[in-house]
């Protein structure tokens, strides 16, 4: 199988063309490689000094006997160039993470937030009209967020698979029972983008047939793959910044460098939880049960369990005693406290085997952050954008 990888050079992009390739699919990867170029705009860094990309593919080659494929291509502005790759390769599946993915960065200030606007829009509807224009029989795959729901906006309730069941009254008063597609209540300039490209699915399915899975992820927690450890040129990267970091590394990275792990706000958000490893499997068994033409959108939870970020936190400091808390004055305008229930039926029918969040895994982090901990600047941790 052919798969083309939208952002293949990114945090999630990466270890799953690794993994594809590994298991023998035909990977190329396109990306403008900007998230390297938003690091030095920020003056940030990954924990993982990660390598060039052509030193990443030449070391996977070397090491696997696969090649990946690599193109340069900003898919947001470059559509005629696009169109011929996808005419070339004649990818059966692509995977679309090439979005400018942080909500804190996607609030920063006008120019991150226009561009966060102009990039992900544009891409996600290139790739949809470049399916249309070259073959509607691809399958199309995009890395969406847990955020379109608003974490639990709606009190008391289960987040179902991206649909609900509501009663409508007709003109004559009477109760008629409708599917559509869940409101979306998002919190972010980056949130809503992602609430965009679901009703963009929504409209090119319905009129050309295409075939797409959209994946509503939860936070992503991990360090690697098994894939980025079989070389040190092929590591992941590690974000801590207060932009990009997720907050479960973002508090083991505070708590290996002996600084206070900062809760925002009440710590009472609770948000939805995935390992970086069934991140993989879940686009894996996306990959394997594409939706046939004519099906609605397939929509799946990409999610493990939730959390109150209070909880996480106490965890942590139970597991790494020298840890300490503060609570700092929520920089995001958000709920002070939600409830989060997620239904993840659809992966865990298809086989998905969950990895928890527990002690021997913080541990791991913990101390893969500690051989590497000398590079962190903890100018960037604190927070640096406000809405």
């Amino acid at each position: 199988m052919k798969i083309i990888i939208i952002g293949g050079d990114g945090f999630v992009g990466w270890p799953l063309s690794l993994r594809l390739s590994n298991k023998n699919y035909k990977i190329l990867i396109l990306d403008n490689l900007s998230r390297r170029k938003i690091d030095t705009e920020l003056k940030s860094n990954s924990l993982i000094q990660i390598k060039d990309i052509n030193t990443r593919l030449s070391t996977w080659k070397n090491i696997s006997g696969n090649e990946i494929l690599f193109e340069n291509i900003d898919v947001s502005l470059e559509y005629e160039k696009l169109c011929k790759i996808i005419e070339e390769f004649k990818p059966d599946t692509i995977i679309h993470l090439g979005e400018q993915r942080s909500a804190p960065y996607s609030m920063k200030n006008s120019s991150t937030k226009r561009y966060t606007v102009n990039n992900n829009l544009n891409a996600t509807h290139n790739i949809l009209c470049a399916i249309v224009d070259i073959n509607k029989d691809i399958h199309l795959i995009h890395l969406g967020t847990m955020g379109v729901y608003g974490y639990g906006v709606v009190p008391d309730t289960i987040v179902p698979e991206g649909y609900i069941d509501v009663k409508i009254k007709n003109k004559y008063n009477k109760e008629i029972n409708v599917e559509i597609l869940h409101p979306t209540y998002p919190g972010s300039i980056y949130h809503m983008t992602k609430s965009q490209d679901a009703i963009f699915f929504q409209f090119f399915c319905k009129n050309y047939n295409l075939k797409i899975t959209d994946l509503h992820q939860g936070i992503i927690w991990g360090a690697y793959t098994k894939e980025t450890m079989m070389h040190n040129d092929l590591l992941n990267r590690f974000d801590y910044d207060s932009d990009y970091g997720t907050v479960l590394n973002r508090f083991i990275i505070q708590s290996a460098n002996n600084i206070p792990l900062t809760i925002y706000g009440t710590g009472f958000q609770t948000r939805a939880f995935i390992n970086i490893e069934n991140s993989m499997d879940c686009i894996e068994i996306a990959i394997r049960n594409a939706p046939n033409k004519g099906d609605k959108v397939k929509i799946f939870n990409q999610v493990t369990e939730t959390h109150q970020l209070i909880d996480l936190a106490n965890l942590i400091k139970k597991i790494i005693p020298s840890s300490t808390i503060e609570f700092i004055e929520n920089p995001r305008n958000e709920l002070v406290e939600n409830s989060l229930e997620v239904s993840n039926n659809n992966f865990l029918d298809l086989g998905l085997k969950p990895i928890y969040l527990n002690e021997e895994n913080i541990i791991d982090i913990y101390n893969f952050i500690r051989k590497n901990k000398n590079i962190i600047d903890n100018t960037k941790i604190l927070p640096m954008s406000f809405w």
